[in-house]
């Protein structure tokens, strides 16, 4: 498709009113952020988001000074479940306190980058007659966005397969790419290795299960210390050790590391600027296979061992985008055992030619400045 072009001015002087609507998880998250980052290089901006009160997206609103308003939100389930009555109740409250921010806020433009806090104020901006643009980042069309898609003026896709899981669109389906921070762009492995304090020497092996973490691929990284550290230096992204079942397993093993490997070895609950440095030094990843996770590892060019989230298609199929140009090795959750991932990353680690074919291959799937576009498209909607 064409490149977009917004036909806005940069030296515009009036701010671009932007709410946006997006939450859950950092596949939801990081998208908004580096749309943000873009649209604050082309002109003014007045940004509020919108979301789930004691959230992620409040935690990452703060941390990046953008206000932010909270109003009730409920999960969205294509099972039956008790909690499905009382979060039934939250969304209509949630619509109806969404229509009345977005009354006193006038945006030009709600931008949704998905998750179920983003349907309230997608469905609120369409009953006040302002422009939405909802995103998807997975392959997998979400049950989020097929509702947004009702609603949204434009549907943005990362990838163009997904267009088959849009069927009930009211406006425009484009596709630009999924977003990604500045900071996976301008990644530096050198600077990585001294920000974090590990040696040069070694390969580097990073393994995540994202913002929330994942106990299967924890279990696995501890449960092979400190054998690991003998052939890799490891970063370990873990989750947050206040909230995690496994947070007692985490902490003892960081301390039973040998002294003489303990500078091979760093856990964090989260990463955060130094992501970018991280994946640009990373000789193999481990990794849940998130949207963001995916499209990180093609823009970075790393080879990836990916355990998609039991029972989640959407992350099965993201993992195959990688795995079927021979980018990746997916491994199933009830596969991930420490003996698994002990035989996997030893057969990868000991075939450099194999590693090298698989970091081509994650490159050939990178996607052209998806955040410039996606930017592009949302100040194109403003100005219609």
């Amino acid at each position: 498709m064409p490149p977009l072009t917004s036909s806005m001015p940069p030296t515009a002087h009036a701010p671009l009113r932007l709410v946006v609507a997006a939450g859950g998880t950092g596949g939801h998250i990081f998208p908004a952020i580096a749309t943000l980052e873009a649209l604050r290089t082309t002109g003014p901006l007045d940004v509020t988001w919108i979301g789930g009160a004691n959230s992620y997206e409040s935690r990452f609103a703060a941390e990046h000074d953008i206000p932010f308003r909270s109003i009730p939100v409920g999960k969205l389930r294509r099972y039956i479940a008790w909690q499905t009555i009382p979060d039934g109740v939250r969304i209509p409250v949630g619509i109806l306190q969404a229509w009345r921010l977005l009354g006193s806020l006038q945006p030009d433009v709600v931008l949704s980058t998905g998750g179920y806090a983003s349907v309230p104020t997608v469905i609120a901006a369409r009953r006040r007659g302002i422009p939405v643009l909802t995103h998807e980042q997975t392959a997998t069309v979400g049950l989020a966005t097929k509702i947004n898609a009702r609603f949204a003026d434009v549907v943005a896709l990362s990838w163009p397969s997904s267009a088959a899981g849009i069927s009930n669109a009211r406006g425009e389906v484009v596709v630009t790419g999924n977003p990604l921070r500045t900071v996976i762009a301008n990644g530096n492995a050198r600077r990585g290795r001294q920000t974090l304090g590990l040696p040069a020497a070694l390969p580097l092996l990073y393994a995540t299960g994202g913002i929330q973490g994942a106990t299967s691929i924890n279990h696995s990284i501890v449960e092979n210390l400190p054998g690991l550290l003998e052939q890799v230096v490891v970063v370990h992204q873990c989750g947050s050790l206040r909230e995690r079942a496994d947070a007692a397993i985490l902490r003892e093993a960081s301390t039973r590391v040998p002294d003489a490997l303990k500078n091979r070895y760093r856990l964090r609950e989260t990463l955060g600027d130094e992501i970018g440095d991280v994946l640009a030094g990373a000789t193999l990843v481990v990794a849940r296979a998130g949207a963001g996770t995916v499209a990180e590892l093609a823009a970075t060019g790393t080879p990836s061992i990916l355990v998609p989230l039991p029972g989640a298609d959407e992350q099965l199929r993201n993992a195959h985008l990688l795995a079927d140009v021979g980018a990746a090795v997916i491994v199933p959750d009830e596969e991930m055992t420490p003996e698994r991932l002990r035989t996997t990353v030893a057969s990868l680690l000991a075939d450099p030619a194999r590693l090298i074919r698989m970091a081509t291959a994650a490159s050939s799937l990178a996607q052209e400045a998806p955040a410039e576009r996606l930017a592009a498209a949302v100040r194109s909607l403003a100005n219609r």
